[in-house]
């Protein structure tokens, strides 16, 4: 029985990560008989995972919101408080950029997550912010929301053709100067 369990995780994860490759190279309309190829099993084995695909793509998603709350709290444990908020944007923007399909559920209405992880994710990056306020360091006006939207829209980014190889690199570090105390030209519109 605990031998079954085993190979159903291995599984899992082997589909997980055929789907993140197939939707890498394909978008989130990969077929799922892809994935299957990808991870070595058949088209079965992927539904007794995952119901259906978009189970597939949450359970991707709420991987990456994991890695997103992770990079958040281990720039929690660095000692300069700017450092530490400009560490976790660069974290998100690199797992961003490494997953297509989680850019392209991020641009729809409804993101698969849970309460607890939405509030978890707030939390951390909401004292990554106030430290950094505290330290006047970061615009006062900026508030938590605010970092929901341009991450979204620097995952979009990853996804358009560029002129210039991993342009979300230029658009990210654009935003993070904008982002400084001392760069602030008025108060933001609220």
């Amino acid at each position: 029985m605990a031998t079954r369990r085993v190979d159903a995780r291995r599984n899992e994860q082997a589909l997980l990560d055929a789907a993140a490759a197939a939707f890498v190279a394909a978008g989130v309309e990969a077929p799922v008989r892809d994935i299957a190829a990808r991870a070595g099993v058949g088209v079965g084995t992927v539904y007794r995972h995952f119901p259906t695909k978009e189970a597939l793509v949450n359970a991707l998603a709420l991987d990456l919101f994991h890695g997103l709350i992770k990079a958040a709290r281990d720039a929690l444990e660095i000692e300069d408080p700017w450092a530490a908020f400009t560490h976790a944007l660069w974290e998100g923007g690199h797992l961003l950029a490494s997953d297509r399909a989680f850019t392209e559920i991020a641009s729809q209405t409804e993101m698969p997550i849970t309460p607890e992880l939405a509030a978890e994710l707030n939390h951390v990056f909401g004292r990554l912010i106030a430290r950094a306020q505290e330290a006047g360091a970061l615009r006062s006006d900026l508030v938590l929301d605010d970092i929901a939207m341009f991450m979204c829209g620097i995952g979009a980014a990853t996804a358009k053709p560029h002129c210039c190889p991993e342009a979300w690199k230029r658009h990210l570090e654009i935003v993070i100067d904008g982002l400084r105390a001392t760069s602030a030209s008025g108060s933001l519109p609220t």
